[in-house]
């Protein structure tokens, strides 16, 4: 239900239930039927008429939506929209004579509807990547709200400014708004986008992560140079081998060759 403040301004939101009061209260002791009550809004519109106790013009986009209290001459709005949104006038006539009537109060009292925004939508998709950063394209959309909102974006909790902005209206005078920001990215870092609008906030976070595309070369592990010792170790051993081989081989060959030498 909406509220006034110091009867002048009453706020409300789509949907529900508000009630605009009147600058005159009809005593005890007297009926509506003494009365001419006019609501109008932006001065030109009659919302409601009363004339000695019955409805006397209703607007059509009002119709089924209010009602008057014939006490306090409160209008009840209910579902407020968002073209309900503007100033409202109360003007209250005493019937003292039929043909004279004498204006008791001539009041503005201003409704402000509001809308809430769906909470933010973050996506961040990556452009480029390289081993020391990462390219990224963030946009952050909220829609369905009223009034007209402001658009503000986070890295660490510290302010950034984004490379565009836009709001557009719906049919029903909604608003939807949108945020592009580019952002080179060297480390994991939170990033929160916050849509303002009278005095309200609906926020959204996102951690964006820093993508590698670097070849990582790792020291050899003990296992591999325990590994390689041995073959070459074993490589060793067997040259030895095959060398102690061909040398007896060639001292019998070199034997046999001086016996036939001396026979």
């Amino acid at each position: 239900t909406g509220y006034a403040l110091e009867k002048k301004v009453v706020k409300s939101k789509a949907g529900e239930k508000v009630g605009l009061p009147c600058c005159h209260e009809i005593p005890s002791s007297e009926g509506l039927h003494n009365y001419r009550v006019y609501w109008q809004k932006n001065t030109t519109e009659v919302v409601l008429a009363y004339a000695e106790g019955n409805v006397i013009r209703e607007h059509e986009r009002y119709k089924n939506r209010t009602e008057m209290n014939e006490k306090n001459l409160t209008l009840w709005i209910s579902p407020v929209e968002i073209l309900d949104n503007g100033p409202y006038q109360c003007v209250v006539q005493h019937l003292r004579f039929s043909q004279n009537s004498v204006v008791l109060c001539d009041e503005t009292v201003t409704l402000f509807v509001t809308a809430d925004f769906s909470k933010p939508n973050i996506t961040a998709n990556v452009s480029s990547t390289s081993c020391e950063s990462t390219e990224m394209i963030v946009r952050c959309s909220s829609h369905g709200g009223f009034p007209k909102p402001q658009i503000s974006g986070a890295l660490n909790n510290v302010s950034v400014a984004w490379n565009t902005t836009s709001v557009s209206k719906s049919s029903l005078n909604l608003y939807n708004i949108t945020g592009k920001l580019r952002l080179n990215v060297t480390k994991d870092v939170s990033f929160s986008c916050s849509v303002e609008y009278n005095g309200l906030a609906k926020s959204s976070s996102l951690l964006l992560k820093k993508t590698s595309n670097c070849v990582v070369t790792t020291e050899p592990s003990s296992y591999n140079v325990i590994t390689a010792s041995s073959i070459i170790i074993i490589i060793f051993l067997l040259a030895i081998t095959l060398a102690a081989r061909y040398l007896r081989r060639h001292g019998k060959c070199s034997s046999f060759f001086k016996k036939q030498s001396l026979t």
